[in-house]
């Protein structure tokens, strides 16, 4: 007896994580939605040039390995 696979409809498949362009190394998120968001993280961007937030995935894109240094980036 062989079972074939169908399928499944409607089965939503989760979104790509956000993706934000920062021009600093450091960065902040807190998940964007005000009350709804995450407790405020402070995120580095290493080597790879991106970092993503633990709580929500957002990924932080450094534009420029040049850029200043700045905690104050709001995404």
């Amino acid at each position: 007896m062989s079972t074939q696979l169908t399928p499944a409809k409607n089965v939503q498949v989760p979104a790509p994580p956000e993706i934000i362009p920062v021009t600093g190394h450091r960065v902040w998120c807190d998940g964007g939605g005000g009350a709804l968001g995450h407790p405020r993280v402070y995120l580095e961007i290493g080597p790879a040039g991106y970092v993503e937030c633990g709580y929500c995935d957002r990924r932080f894109v450094a534009q420029s390995h040049d850029a200043h240094e700045d905690e104050r980036v709001d995404p």
